[in-house]
């Protein structure tokens, strides 16, 4: 069971997880090429947004599973489990109350004409959010395979 538990685990973040680093670091540039353009629809940055919604709901089975697979394991007390529930909890923070509202911002100014100038300052503050983001699942993975402390040798 904990090897079921484990690969539902990891398939769940390589799934989730992909898509939302690449669309959220997609979209800032695609806001600004779209503010550029003044012209035709937002399809693009639409659906980034939308990629990013999506596979952060699908995302919620990553802690799911991975709570089921630590207890299987029975390392819920490690040290590098808790500083990955902690940087997990803080990338999902940033994913839910940061990037995807300003996502939703960027949308709603490329809808206002008048509005296009705040949208160029609120895509650079969305970028180093959304590498914040990134940076903190890189970390996470990395605690992860590395597992300092582990007594699995591996």
């Amino acid at each position: 069971m904990t090897k079921f538990l484990l690969i539902v685990h990891v398939l769940a973040a390589v799934i989730a997880i992909g898509p939302v680093a690449v669309a959220a670091s997609m979209f800032p540039a695609a806001a600004r090429r779209e503010d550029a353009a003044t012209a035709g629809g937002l399809a693009g940055v639409r659906v980034l947004h939308r990629i990013c919604r999506v596979y952060a709901a699908v995302g919620l089975a990553i802690p799911i599973f991975g709570f089921a697979t630590a207890q299987s394991l029975g390392v819920l007390g490690s040290g590098w489990l808790i500083a990955s529930i902690v940087l997990t909890t803080f990338a999902a923070a940033v994913l839910g109350l940061l990037v995807l509202p300003g996502q939703e911002t960027i949308l709603a100014g490329l809808e206002v004409p008048d509005a296009r100038p705040a949208v160029r300052k609120v895509t650079g503050r969305l970028a180093m959010l959304t590498g914040v983001f990134n940076l903190l699942w890189a970390l996470v993975t990395v605690l992860m395979i590395v597992r300092p402390g582990s007594t699995t040798g591996a």
